[in-house]
C-alpha cells in the first residue's frame, strides 16, 4: 500500500526547480531505503543534480518514510523558494517500481535486500543505483548480474572509490600499476577495520509502523529486538544489522567490497576473481552479533598474483611490485578513533617519483568517471559508461565472500571463477547460496 502520498502530487515539478532542464530530459528517481546511507549519501548526491528528479521514496519503516518524504520535500522547498510537498511516499518497494513515472530507483538498503530488490527492478524496466555489497550470496550476486544484462538496463554499483569526486587517488594508484610503474606487480594487501561483537539482546515488541516481516525479506524468521534491526531514535548511528551474519558478513564486504575491487582494478581482474582462498578467522561465542573478528584470508589469483586481507593491515591497498610499491587509502586519520591525530598520506610509494610519472597516450588508460551518481546519471541520458557495472561490482563482492567462506571453513579451497564453483568441496559450494522465504524469493 502507499503512505503519506501527498495529495493533488504534481507529475511535472515546475521547471525552475531544476533551472534549464526541460522535465523530458530529467530522471525521475524513486529511492528505496531511506535510512543512513539514503539520506546522507544517495538522496543527497543524487538530489545534487538538476537533471534528476527525486519524485517517490520507499520504506518498511514508517517513521522512516515519512522523514524520508520531508527531506526531499525540504530540498525542494529551498530550491523553489515556497513550500512544497509533493515527494510520493511507498511502503511496498513493488508500488514504486510499478510506477510508469519513475525511471531509476536507488536502493539504500541491508545488504540482504540488495540483489532481490535490483533484479525486480530491472525487470520492471528501471535503471539502478544499487549500494554495496552486489549481494548477500555468490549465487544472488551472479543472478543480480546475469539480469542487469539480460534486462539492457544501466546498473551502477555504489563503489564511489572509482569515482574522480570525491577519491581521485585510487584512480591514479590503478593506473600507475596496470602501466607497470613498480614493475611486475605481485602482492597486494588489503587492511580493513573491524566490528566489535555486541551482548545478547531480548525479544522486544516491534514498533508500530515497521514491518518487520518485509524487513527480514528473504531471510530466516527471527525475533525482533532493536539491537538487530536498526535504531528507532536515530537515522545516523550504524544499525545492528551490519554485525549480524543474517543479514550481511561483516566487513569482509562492508569496507572489503570497496578496496578488494580497487585491487580488482589495478589487477586487471575485474572480470574474474582468485583460483585458491584460504585463512582463519575469529567469530564471537556470545552476543547478538555475531560477524567475523580478528582476520587474515589470503588468495592466489591465475596469474601469479596473491592478496592477503586482514584487519591487522593499514586501511587501505597496498600493490607490491618486483620494482617497488603503492599504497592507497582515504584521507583521514591514522588512527580513527582519534579524528584530530595525525593524518594519513592517501597515496603513498616506495620512491615518490612513482607518484609523478606521467601516464602516456599509448600506455592503459582506465576510465575516468565523475561522482558515481552523476556517472550513473549520465550512463541512463547519454549512454557512457557506468564505472562499476553490475558484473564488476559482483565480482568484488563475490570475492569478498570467497575470503568469508575461507573464515569459515578454516581450510585451502580451490575455485573455478569462470564456473563460480568451488573444485571438488560440496560443502563450500552449499555456502554459495542460502535458502529464501517463498514470499520473498527471488
Amino acid at each position: 500500500m502507499k503512505a503519506g502520498a501527498a495529495a493533488g502530487f504534481p507529475m511535472i515539478v515546475p521547471a525552475s526547480v531544476f533551472g534549464q532542464n526541460a522535465p523530458s530530459n530529467r530522471v525521475t528517481v524513486g529511492a528505496i531505503g531511506v535510512g543512513r546511507i539514503g539520506r546522507i549519501h544517495d538522496i543527497k548526491e543524487t538530489m545534487r543534480h538538476e537533471d534528476a528528479q527525486v519524485v517517490a521514496v520507499c520504506d518498511v519503516d514508517i517513521r522512516r518514510l515519512g522523514a524520508g518524504q520531508q527531506l526531499v520535500d525540504d530540498r525542494y522547498s529551498e530550491k523553489l523558494g515556497k513550500a512544497y510537498s509533493g515527494t510520493r511516499g511507498y511502503s511496498d518497494y513493488r508500488e514504486l517500481i510499478a510506477a510508469k513515472d519513475i525511471d531509476a530507483v536507488l536502493i539504500s538498503t541491508p545488504d540482504h535486500q540488495h540483489a532481490p530488490l535490483a533484479i525486480h527492478a530491472v525487470r520492471a524496466g528501471k535503471d539502478v543505483y544499487l549500494q554495496k555489497p552486489a549481494s548477500l550470496t555468490i549465487a544472488e550476486g551472479r543472478a543480480m548480474a546475469d539480469a542487469v544484462k539480460a534486462s539492457g538496463r544501466v546498473l551502477q554499483i555504489g563503489s564511489q572509490q572509482r569515482g574522480q569526486t570525491p577519491w581521485p587517488q585510487f584512480h591514479r594508484a590503478c593506473e600507475l600499476v596496470r602501466n607497470g610503474r613498480i614493475g611486475k606487480l605481485r602482492h597486494v594487501e588489503i587492511g580493513l577495520p573491524g566490528d566489535p561483537s555486541g551482548p545478547d539482546a531480548p525479544p522486544m515488541p516491534i514498533p508500530a509502523g515497521l514491518n518487520y516481516d518485509a524487513w527480514l525479506g528473504t531471510t530466516p524468521e527471527a525475533y525482533y529486538t532493536e539491537m538487530r534491526v536498526h535504531p528507532q531514535d536515530s537515522f545516523e548511528a550504524r544499525p545492528g544489522w551490519l554485525r549480524m551474519e543474517q543479514f550481511g558478513a561483516g566487513m569482509i564486504t562492508g569496507w572489503g567490497a570497496h578496496h578488494i575491487d580497487i585491487a580488482h582494478w589495478g589487477m586487471d581482474m575485474e572480470h574474474s576473481g582468485p583460483v585458491e582462498i584460504w585463512g582463519s578467522a575469529e567469530f564471537p561465542k556470545s552476543g547478538l552479533w555475531n560477524v567475523h573478528g580478528p582476520f587474515e584470508t589470503h588468495a592466489r589469483y591465475a596469474n601469479g598474483v596473491t592478496m592477503t586481507v586482514s584487519g591487522a593491515l593499514p586501511n587501505g591497498v597496498k600493490f607490491i611490485g618486483s620494482k617497488g610499491w603503492i599504497f592507497v587509502t582515504r584521507s583521514g586519520p591514522v588512527t580513527p578513533s582519534d579524528p584530530a591525530g595525525p593524518q594519513v598520506d592517501p597515496l603513498q610509494a616506495s620512491d615518490p617519483k612513482i607518484l609523478t610519472s606521467v601516464i602516456g597516450p599509448d600506455e592503459v588508460q582506465l576510465y575516468k568517471a565523475p561522482e558515481q551518481h552523476r556517472n550513473w546519471l549520465d550512463a541512463i541520458r547519454t549512454g557512457v559508461p557506468v564505472s562499476a557495472s553490475a558484473e564488476v561490482g559482483h565480482r568484488g563482492c563475490s570475492t569478498c565472500l570467497l575470503h568469508w567462506i575461507a573464515m569459515k571453513t578454516g581450510r585451502r579451497l580451490k575455485w573455478d571463477p569462470v564456473a563460480e564453483r568451488f573444485i571438488g568441496d560440496d560443502a563450500a559450494n552449499a555456502m554459495l547460496s542460502r535458502p529464501q522465504r517463498a514470499k520473498y524469493a527471488v
